[in-house]
């Protein structure tokens, strides 16, 4: 009896183990074809960043009025193309300021005076002129000043002035003798006058001499010294400052003068422009507000120009990929208002300043559209694609089937119907597969794509955790 009941027991274990092997295996069949798989494998692959963006131009710029006025003229519309000074728009001369009336007439002026400036010889030949005048005036006081260095007179001089004195004084003494004997006789006899007046120039004569000897052999004070060489050294200065003025006139005008009018030109120009509009720059006109007696104020809009022939995006790209973005890189870019069709641009601005916004940190780029045409307009949004890196014949796996676990990049391998995780680590990766640089994957391994977010495994209880 008891080899019965050992008989049923081994068969009962027989066929408990069979079903559950047929059961094992019935699942791994059908897990193997509940999953998605591929085969790694080796290829190429463009390494890109992604960003968004906003086409602007590299120019733009909004233009106001500067005064009040009534507008007179408008030359232009959307879509214009005008070059860089062109007249957009004018005011009535007749409803704006008296200064800018006025400064038609300042430009005229100044304009004539650099012309004559320019073309006459007459500042040249007044330069000359005072050149002369200030040598001699020098010379002169030169002269007196170094006389205060010498004897005024020679010794033979001196000798004679004294006896020329001696002589004189005899002369009063005769001179004062017949006075005294007409003296009385009443006033208005001609004798007694003509005595009186011989006697009188007598003495002058006497009192000019000693003059004379005086300064012969006397020498000048320190104050006489002091204002003859003062009196030296301004004349010199003035000879010195006629001498540069002419310097400067030998090959033309005196640059200074010359400056001196063309900043009178510059300043009534501008003051004249505030009656108009110009083009700051070659562009195609955005916008045009003004019409043809529009009453305009300073600061109201007039025009908005735009440099459409080169077209930038400022995008921002993460601080985790920027070390990666150098100038230079090629781009593409589609647009959401331009279906179907793709244009290339280059990256020509790498910021080098992130700014913080909702915790990340971001960097700006600009890219520039190599082959933009009439369809891309400032204000889209493009979205943008740098070539980063590219990377040929290496071990590649597809981005959806890359998972994170534990801070650990991993893909599951499908090996006898069942996922199996493997670690691994990407280097170039792009919008649709990663290079492989390590890990236990080899080519040809099947990568599952779509693996479940959890599952037992043979002998049940989770193989990772996602």
């Amino acid at each position: 009896m008891k080899g019965k009941t050992w008989l049923w027991l081994l068969l009962i274990a027989a066929l408990l183990g069979g079903g559950g092997f047929y059961y094992y295996n019935r699942n791994a069949r059908a897990a193997q074809t509940e999953y998605q798989t591929v085969s790694a494998s080796r290829g190429d692959l463009l390494a890109l960043v992604g960003a968004t963006g906003t086409v602007r131009a590299r120019q733009s710029a909004q233009l106001t009025w500067q005064t009040s006025g009534t507008v007179e003229k408008v030359n232009v519309k959307p879509g214009d193309v005008v070059k860089a000074g062109d007249e957009l728009a004018t005011l009535d001369m007749t409803s704006v300021s008296q200064n800018i009336i006025l400064a038609k007439s300042d430009l005229l002026n100044a304009q004539r005076s650099l012309e004559d400036l320019k073309t006459s010889n007459l500042a040249r030949a007044q330069a000359e002129q005072a050149v002369v005048t200030a040598q001699k005036a020098y010379d002169d006081a030169k002269t007196r000043y170094e006389a205060t260095n010498f004897r005024r007179a020679s010794d033979s001089y001196i000798e004679n002035t004294k006896a020329e004195l001696d002589l004189a004084r005899q002369q009063v003494a005769l001179a004062r003798r017949a006075y005294n004997l007409v003296k009385d006789l009443p006033d208005g006899d001609a004798r007694k006058a003509q005595a009186l007046a011989n006697l009188t120039a007598a003495e002058m004569r006497v009192d000019r001499l000693v003059a004379q000897l005086n300064y012969a052999t006397g020498r000048p004070d320190e104050q006489e010294v002091a204002q003859r060489k003062a009196a030296m050294e301004v004349a010199l200065a003035q000879l010195e400052d006629a001498k540069r003025r002419l310097e400067r006139l030998k090959d033309g005008p005196d640059p200074l003068d010359v400056a001196v009018l063309e900043a009178r030109i510059t300043a009534a120009q501008a003051t004249l422009n505030l009656a108009r509009i110009t083009a700051p720059f070659d562009g195609v006109i955005t916008d045009a507000e003004p019409l043809p007696g529009d009453q305009v104020t300073p600061g109201k809009l007039a025009f908005r120009i735009d440099d459409l022939s080169h077209l930038l995006v400022d995008v921002q790209v993460s601080e985790i990929d920027i070390n990666s973005i150098q100038i230079g890189q090629p781009v593409t870019m589609s647009f959401d208002a331009i279906l179907g069709k793709t244009y290339n641009g280059v990256v020509v601005e790498v910021g080098q300043a992130g700014t913080v916004v909702q915790g990340a940190v971001n960097f700006t780029v600009t890219v520039e559209l190599t082959d933009a045409d009439e369809l891309v307009r400032p204000g889209m949004t493009a979205a943008v694609n740098i070539l980063v890196r590219e990377v040929k014949d290496v071990l590649v796996v597809p981005n959806r089937a890359v998972r994170v676990i534990d801070g650990q990049r991993v893909v599951y391998v499908l090996k006898n119907g069942v996922p199996e995780m493997v670690k691994i680590r990407l280097g170039a990766i792009s919008d649709t597969v990663s290079e492989v640089v390590s890990g236990d994957l080899n080519v040809g391994d099947l990568i599952v794509l779509n693996p479940p977010t959890t599952f037992n495994g043979p002998m049940g209880g989770p193989p990772g955790r996602q």
